[in-house]
């Protein structure tokens, strides 16, 4: 058999159904193998940026693993970008690049690269050196891939074994659990310190979710009777219309939500690593009795000295500590979470009410949110607007909504809802973006409109990076950067790549046209003017 065709087959095998690439000279084997294949499908993308993103994109929302395939090179480093976000996130996918030929290595072929230039943005940079090895390599991969904590990993196989037809070696089965079980003793110390607090608190990260652990998580936030505020990664690992539930840990998180996290006595903090942007470097600051709980060795004692730390899957040690919690009807949890959430609204409330165009984020925002259907998969990009989606646009699940962490890259909004409509077919997906990220991955629209997938894409458009143009006036006196002398029309860029469009400007047009796009088969762009002089979140919800 030749080795493409086997690669597919155990791709295959693993359930893997979608791989997103575009096609080279090299990759055409692969391609062939796909093609002629059932059960696998190959989503031509328009830029291999955006090819990482959507395997991203569907993980990140199905919990399941999709496939990525480019040409060396270019193609290769283009990806990168979606690779370390994947890496930063944990989320995990098969990156599969086609090497220059091993007897053209090192006299700069075409394309080539030095396969080591892509260790430090995957898990596990694996290099294919012969052709009998291929599949037993691919084997491993995904068990290094889907082995927690998770992350992408790239297979670095030569154009010239693709088409070979060599005796295969055959693998056995990988183990893909890096920790099994909690320590008993870590849980009951974990346990006597949780319960002896007054007023405790849980933070939530995106391990819960990767773990399949929200249930769980609730479960011990209602035994402690303690509100649950999460990470960037973690939002909607707690319905945010629970009782317990008091918002974001991020750069619109509240005075009133960080004064929860210093004004108890107690945290158990679940599936996260303490990571800078979370943290403001560190600075939040968090109870000196801390349970940490977290995958990686290497996180405990970031940041903050845990009281007691358990290296274990967020679910496991979640269902430990379940039956050894002592409720009490004193703790008064769902208050101290509703203060917060009322704060909060108050701190927006001129914001949300306002109906005049250009709206704001958050009025735009809430209006697209009361038009969304509760449990379909939503993609927000990275940018100024992200920040406002964090604390005002609810998530009901720990798979219904998605954005990039520490990353935190733009052009992953569109990118990822069309990952997330593959991977959740006949369902509509909403993916929300503000122009200067839709137009870092624009040309993605027409792999929407070819796919003919449900996506309804909500384009804020404030003909600024207004993120960057705030701090560069506040900060420097620099002129904004922005273009309101040229105006940016989204909706004729998507029009003219086959994408049905809308123009909203007022909360009751954006909820029509949402509704409307929800009701269609294929893709469909909202673009909303938005105003370019509203307060950015990290700045409004601190004052």
């Amino acid at each position: 058999m030749r080795v493409s065709e086997a690669v597919v087959d155990r791709l295959v095998a693993h359930g893997i159904d979608t791989v997103f690439g575009i096609p080279g000279k090299q990759t055409l084997p692969l391609n062939d193998g796909i093609g002629s294949r059932d059960g696998i499908d190959f989503v031509v993308a328009r830029h291999e940026t955006a090819v990482t993103h959507e395997a991203w994109g569907y993980a990140e929302t199905s919990g399941e693993m999709a496939a990525t395939c480019v040409v060396p090179g270019p193609g290769d480093m283009n990806a990168m970008n979606g690779l370390k976000n994947a890496l930063n996130d944990c989320t995990p996918l098969l990156h599969l690049a086609v090497e220059t030929e091993p007897e053209v290595r090192g006299g700069d072929g075409i394309h080539e690269t030095p396969p080591d230039t892509y260790d430090n943005v995957v898990k596990e940079n694996v290099l294919v050196e012969n052709p009998e090895a291929a599949l037993a390599e691919i084997e491993r991969a995904i068990a290094i891939a889907q082995t927690a904590p998770k992350g992408p990993v790239r297979v670095g196989i030569p154009k010239n074994f693709l088409p070979m037809d060599v005796t295969l070696a055959e693998p056995g089965d990988y183990a893909t659990e890096s920790v099994r079980g909690v320590d008993e003793a870590a849980l009951g110390d974990a346990a006597e310190h949780l319960n002896e607090a007054e007023n405790p608190v849980v933070l939530a990260g995106g391990g819960v979710r990767s773990a399949d652990a929200s249930g769980a998580l609730v479960g011990v936030a209602e035994a402690l009777d303690a509100p649950v505020v999460t990470t960037y990664k973690g939002k909607g690992t707690i319905p945010e219309d629970h009782d317990l539930s008091a918002g974001v840990l991020c750069g619109g998180a509240s005075p009133d939500l960080l004064a929860l996290l210093s004004e108890s006595d107690a945290m158990l903090a679940v599936g996260t690593d303490f990571d800078a942007v979370a943290t403001r470097s560190w600075t939040v600051d968090v109870p000196d009795t801390l349970v940490h709980v977290t995958l990686d060795p290497e996180d405990v004692g970031t940041g903050y000295e845990p009281s007691v730390a358990l290296v274990a899957d967020a679910g496991a040690a979640l269902a430990g500590l379940a039956g050894r919690l002592e409720h009490t009807e004193t703790r008064d949890g769902a208050a101290r979470a509703q203060a917060v959430r009322e704060a909060d609204a108050d701190r927006m409330a001129d914001l949300r009410d306002t109906a005049q165009a250009p709206l704001t984020s958050v009025a735009a925002l809430s209006a697209v949110r009361d038009a969304t259907p509760r449990d379909a998969p939503v993609s927000a990009d990275a940018g100024g607007f992200r920040i406002w989606t964090l604390v005002s646009f609810p998530a009901y699940g720990p798979r219904s909504y998605v954005n990039p962490g520490s990353w935190a890259t733009m052009g992953t909004g569109l990118p990822a809802a069309i990952g997330a409509a593959r991977a959740n077919p006949g369902e509509g997906v909403l993916a929300l973006s503000g122009d200067g990220g839709l137009m870092m991955c624009v040309h993605e629209l027409h792999t929407a409109a070819v796919e003919d997938l449900p996506v309804v894409l909500v384009a804020f458009n404030n003909s600024d990076y207004a993120i960057i143009s705030e701090e560069a006036e506040r900060s420097y006196g620099l002129d904004a950067y922005d273009w309101p002398e040229t105006p940016l029309s989204l909706s004729t860029i998507a029009e003219g790549m086959g994408v049905t469009t809308a123009r909203a400007e007022t909360p009751d047009e954006i909820r029509e046209a949402v509704d409307a796009a929800f009701d269609r088969d294929g893709p469909t762009l909202v673009e909303v003017p938005t105003d370019p002089a509203e307060p950015q979140a990290s700045v409004h919800m601190r004052d």
